[in-house]
């Protein structure tokens, strides 16, 4: 991976600096998502993959793992 890498956090994460979210970046014609209170563990994807795995959260497809 390229040394310069610009990790994005989500606007719903609010503003504080302090909040935990997740991050995500491009590097190389990955994808990357981190944690932003373990950013040395670094999960990298493609676009087709986050695409189908974003579809499947909008369609409620993982609501059973958040109650």
């Amino acid at each position: 991976m390229s040394g310069n890498i610009t990790w994005q956090k989500s606007s719903f994460s609010g503003g504080d600096d302090n909040q935990n979210c997740v991050e995500l970046a491009e590097a190389d014609g990955r994808i990357l998502l981190r944690e932003s209170d373990a950013p040395g563990t670094i999960i990298t994807t493609d676009r087709a993959k986050l695409r189908a795995f974003l579809l499947g959260v909008k369609a409620g497809e993982f609501d059973h793992l958040a109650s």
